[in-house]
């Protein structure tokens, strides 16, 4: 067992089995033991690897997406250029060299970055330089905000509730005789009716996450992309870990594996709209990057001499890779222009 487990279940000996969210806290952000507080996870030397990592083509397309929304919003300035969950500081860095061919934008660009991470923060700095750090989104400052979010939902903590006959039990992380971490069930409660055996999963930190970047950007203008794993009124167990790039029980190594679920859209797009702001219909990783130009962005770059610019188009925008996994979602200001690449969300599309 780590050293996070064995902590984790000396901790369940003396007060008793764990929520999930408790415990994916925990595996994340201990300050001494928890995964992102203790390594580099990104590239092929750590767990996985995310699309900025891939090729610069993705933050080039994101940051020309970020750079016609703030022209048409009339180029405010100043403006906060954010990112939340930024990694290495991979993304940014192409964001920026991408938006320093539009006049006036990185002059008037006040970039934040919101990090939980003091390991990250301090690989962020080498990277970009001068920027400001912030703990959450809650920070953010009264100004035009253009953001970026990619895979920071799919490691908020969630919770998980099955159906069974009593009612919905929530999962929990609990000992077994052997006293080894395994799930189980918390007593049940009365809840709306469902095929027993449904899991069904509510990440509580979402919403309020969105509602702070949603509700900035409908009181003073910009723009907000987020891209993640995920679906729209997702249903089912999507709860997961990854350690040097493959799957794993998620309870075999705490602190020792990335730990993630699938985003559910729907709440992050009602949010938006609740505080006033506009939000796209989701939209595939592949199609938003293919509206975007990528694939002749990727024929420029192989003509150049990049002998990896197809092999990491087909990646980033294929169906058998990340291209129908990942969805996208865009926030906006009312009145404003549809962000590029997306198509507002229709009527009574919650429902669908």
């Amino acid at each position: 067992m780590t050293p996070l487990g064995r902590l984790i279940a000396s901790r369940i000996r003396l007060t008793g089995p764990m929520r999930l969210d408790e415990y994916m806290q925990l595996c994340l952000l201990h300050p001494e033991h928890g995964y992102y507080a203790t390594r580099d996870p990104f590239g092929a030397a750590g767990d996985f690897t995310t699309a900025p990592e891939i090729s610069q083509m993705f933050g080039e397309m994101v940051g020309l997406a970020l750079a016609q929304a703030w022209l048409d919003q009339g180029a405010p300035k100043p403006f906060t250029l954010a990112e939340i969950g930024p990694g290495r500081g991979t993304l940014m860095a192409d964001i920026l060299r991408t938006i320093r061919i539009v006049p006036g934008m990185i002059e008037a660009a006040e970039v934040t970055l919101i990090e939980a991470s003091a390991h990250l923060r301090q690989m962020q700095r080498k990277k970009l330089g001068q920027i400001t750090h912030l703990d959450n989104a809650a920070d953010l400052p009264a100004q035009p905000l253009f953001l970026v979010a990619n895979e920071f939902f799919d490691a908020l903590p969630i919770k998980q509730y099955q159906r069974v006959a009593q009612g919905w039990s929530e999962r929990i992380v609990a000992l077994d005789p052997d006293g080894q971490l395994t799930l189980g069930l918390a007593a049940p409660e009365a809840g709306a009716a469902a095929p027993e055996g449904e899991i069904r999963e509510l990440c509580p930190g979402a919403a309020p996450v969105a509602a702070e970047i949603a509700g900035r950007i409908a009181a003073f203008g910009g723009c907000a992309i987020m891209l993640d794993y995920g679906n729209w009124n997702g249903k089912g167990d999507s709860f997961q870990a990854l350690r040097e790039h493959l799957p794993e029980d998620p309870l075999a190594h705490p602190g020792e594996a990335d730990l993630t679920a699938h985003v559910d859209f729907l709440p992050l797009a009602m949010t938006a709209q609740r505080v006033g702001a506009m939000s796209s219909r989701m939209i595939t990783q592949g199609e938003w990057l293919g509206r975007l130009g990528i694939a002749a962005r990727a024929e420029r770059l192989a003509q150049a001499g990049d002998a990896g610019a197809m092999a990491a188009l087909h990646r980033l925008t294929a169906p058998e890779e990340m291209g129908q996994l990942f969805k996208v979602l865009a926030f906006w200001v009312p009145n404003a222009p549809v962000p590029p690449g997306f198509d507002p969300l229709e009527p009574h599309a919650h429902d669908a």
